[in-house]
């Protein structure tokens, strides 16, 4: 897979990849705002949302590459 796991913290995706948080708004989820993000995993913020984590996944990193 990318650059982006579904084990990465949403604070570290966010920082690292903003093209990610952009796409991660897009998706519905706001991120960047949520207090969640700070300790939530991608994984555990996408089941919380009801989305599909691979999918998703595979959205980002052909974003992130």
């Amino acid at each position: 897979m990318g650059k982006i796991t579904k084990d990465m913290q949403l604070k570290d995706i966010i920082s690292q990849y903003p093209q990610a948080a952009a796409e991660l708004g897009r998706l519905g989820l706001g991120c960047i705002g949520c207090f969640a993000a700070q300790f939530e995993t991608l994984e555990q913020g996408l089941k919380a949302h009801g989305m599909d984590v691979d999918d998703v996944l595979k959205k980002l990193n052909a974003i992130v590459e």
